[in-house]
Formats: C-alpha cells, structure tokens, sequence
C-alpha cells in the first residue's frame, strides 16, 4: 500500500483528469465512489484498477469490509491501493459523503449477444438519452424490476459519467447495459422475437391497452426529441402515456418507469 499525503502526487492529478470525459474515453476507466456504489460494483465482479482509501472516513463495519476485499486485490496483484489523508481524498471525491472509499474501474464492455436472457425475455431501449442522471434514475427501475438489459442507442450522454453511476446507486453494475447501433439492435431483437413496444405521444392506444406479458422490448427516446422514425417503423405496437393537462410529455425516466412496471402488473395477473 502506498500513503499519498500531497494534492500534487502524480496519482492525484491522474484521478482528477477522470473528470473529463474525453480522457475517461482515452483510458477507458472510470471513478467509482461510496460505500453502496463501490460495493455493488465488487459483488458484480469488478476488479478496480486502483483503491484511494481514507482511513479517517472509511469507518463502520460495511466499510471495513469492502476494504478488505480491496486489500485482498492488493495482496493479489490485481489493485493498487493509496491510503490518502482526509484533505486529499477531499481532493479526489465527487460528492461530500463518499464513506472514505474511492476507486478507479475499468470501462464495462458488454455485446448484444452477452446479454443475459430469461424465458421471457424483458428489455428496455432508450435512444438519445442526454443527463446523466435521468439515465442513472433509468438503471435503478431496471435493477428494481428485474430487467434482462438496457440497450442504449444514439445515447448522448457517456455511459460512465461518474455522476450516472451516482444516480444510478451503483445498478449500472447490476444491469446488464449495452450500446449498440440502432440497426444492430432491431437485427438483434427480430432474431430473439422480442416484440418491440414503442412509447410515442402520437400512438392512439395508451401503454395499459397492449398485451406485454411475452418477449418485450419497451422503447423510449429522449425528452427533446421523441424516438427516431426508424424505431416507430420497426415498432410491433405504438403506445403512449395519457397528458390531460398543460405538460405535453413527462421526464424520460419518469416514463421509462411506468412502463416497465406496467410490464411487471400484467405479468403478475397472468
């Protein structure tokens, strides 16, 4: 283990450039940080790069115990782990409470084809997603209603931002999340026979109307600009959610959410 008690160690510097995301791309890593998010990436199998702990922050028994797990890493030559003092761990952390655990993972890469499918399989696709924290919202109903995967297409927002793994509390690394070309995915979908359901303001029959019990894909587009025209041509059904007051359409995962519980009721009554 190696103690880091200067803000100018190279070490450091090398983390805080993770901010960006053009750098984030260039190394294909990412921060992870807090006790809930660090766990939840170790229990999905992810090994970190390197481990900042502060030992002054890092207290409690949950705690303890994912530091050990980062201490074994060490032990195995698999991590290298940073003992830091509180005012540079300051330095490094995205958020005020962090639980003193800070560490640095490599990007997920995950192809269609690995993606996990039940008997029925049950999927999400958003297209265009732009904030970092609607996708996290995203990723946490998908964790809750036992999604299959989440295929992100033309997404405009970086699937690593630090701040969707915040949002997310850490279920990016417990959902299954692929991105792939809209083509690519529709290819994909028609070889399983997943129906794909695509959520648009214009369809005539409401989300509660359609049969979702079977093999499902339920697709979204973004806030600004609805879903593509190659999605709506490909849709098996058109739904939409009622508006019956001033507001034309609700949050992406605020929608994204009515729909997968949807799913979840019609399935349960079956």
């Amino acid at each position: 283990m190696i103690k880091i008690t200067s803000l100018q160690n190279p070490h450091v510097k090398d983390v805080l450039k993770l901010t960006k995301h053009q750098e984030r791309d260039a190394r294909r890593v990412t921060v992870v940080e807090g006790l809930r998010e660090v766990s939840r990436a170790l229990e999905n199998g992810v090994v970190p790069l390197e481990a900042y702990i502060c030992p002054e922050l890092a207290t409690g028994d949950a705690v303890a115990l994912v530091v050990r797990r980062l201490y074994e890493f060490e032990q195995h030559h698999q991590s290298l782990l940073f003992e830091v003092t509180p005012a540079v761990f300051a330095k490094l952390a995205y958020r005020d409470e962090s639980d003193g655990v800070l560490v640095i993972v490599p990007y997920l890469q995950r192809t269609l084809e690995q993606l996990p499918l039940g008997a029925a399989p049950f999927l999400a696709v958003i297209e265009g997603v732009e904030k970092p924290g609607n996708f996290g919202a995203i990723l946490r109903t998908a964790d809750a209603v036992g999604l299959d995967g989440v295929i992100v297409c033309a997404g405009a927002t970086d699937l690593h931002n630090p701040n969707v793994i915040r949002a997310s509390l850490g279920t990016l690394f417990t959902v299954p999340v692929v991105e792939a070309p809209t083509l690519d995915a529709i290819t994909w979908l028609r070889r399983h026979q997943i129906r794909i359901v695509a959520a648009t303001p214009e369809a005539q029959q409401r989300y509660t109307s359609v049969d979702m019990t079977g093999p499902v894909a339920i697709v979204l587009g973004s806030e600004a600009n609805g879903l593509g025209a190659t999605w709506l041509a490909a849709a098996d059904e058109t739904v939409s959610i009622p508006m019956l007051g001033a507001a034309d359409s609700l949050n992406l995962a605020t929608s994204t959410a009515l729909l997968l519980y949807e799913v979840i009721r019609q399935r349960d009554q079956a």
